[in-house]
């Protein structure tokens, strides 16, 4: 589904089409958008079941003071497609006289992607624009295309398996696992190839992990190295994410030292 945006306001009807090729705004009046704040500002990350729902802050500021948020919708920033739907709400907050910071909502489930639009939809990861319609008391109003950009990313699974355990004290321990991400057109987790991936480990009793070597996926996400066990303590992986991807630590695996 294509993003297209028809507005009426101020009494006139304007269409504009959202497109994710430079910024545009139009509009009668001096109401502006100051900032935008999504998701508090953190990346969205989408995975294959879950339902997800994030808010985006918009400041408005006007001599009549803000109204609301008449539209809102957001797409990725170089192809002109996007799968999450406006709640159609929009709670405002007044900071003063002339400015507020209204607030409306985006959800996706992941089971609406694939039929969103033509192409497959894992291209859609990485940056988006958002767009709006924002309102004043006096009528005034702006059509905006392009007032904040962030990430939307396909989510990380990742595990661990450290063995033998109990292992001897300078035996070699082999640590395995496998980084996969979502697929949003199958809905399933698939392998993530050629990743850089961070073997940790952290000694029993201590506070914070430590980042030992660096090894990457295989041509199905699989990892696998060998290290020297000096000491008690887990091991996990620490993948750092891509522009697409969420970065995603595993579970600790705790090993302990033969007696």
């Amino acid at each position: 589904m294509r993003h297209r945006l028809w507005a009426v306001a101020g009494g006139a009807a304007a269409l504009t089409l959202l497109t994710a090729t430079g910024a545009h705004a139009e509009g009668e009046g001096d109401i502006r958008v100051t900032k935008t704040v999504v998701n508090k500002g953190g990346n969205v990350i989408v995975g294959t079941a879950r339902t997800i729902t994030f808010p985006i802050a918009v400041t408005i500021k006007d001599d009549s003071g803000a109204k609301k948020i008449s539209h809102l919708s957001t797409f990725n920033h170089t192809t002109p497609y996007g799968f999450f739907t406006w709640n159609n709400d929009s709670s405002c907050v007044r900071k003063s006289s002339t400015t507020s910071v209204c607030t409306g909502t985006m959800t996706v489930d992941p089971a609406w992607i694939a039929d969103s639009d033509d192409i497959d939809s894992n291209r859609l990861a990485g940056v988006w624009a958002v767009a709006a319609i924002v309102n004043a008391n006096d009528g005034d109003y702006w059509i905006y295309d392009d007032i904040a950009q962030y990430k939307v990313k396909r989510a990380a699974r990742l595990t661990t398996d450290a063995t033998p355990e109990p292992v001897a004290k300078g035996a070699q321990l082999t640590v395995r696992g496998k980084l996969s991400r979502a697929n949003w057109e199958d809905l399933k987790y698939h392998g993530y190839p050629g990743q850089s991936v961070r073997l940790q480990f952290r000694a029993a009793g201590a506070a914070h992990y430590r980042t030992v070597k660096t090894v990457k996926t295989d041509n199905v996400g699989r990892l696998s190295t060998k290290v020297t066990a000096t000491q008690a303590g887990s091991w996990r992986w620490y993948f750092p994410g891509t522009t697409t991807t969420s970065l995603k630590a595993s579970a600790g695996d705790a090993v302990t030292l033969q007696r």
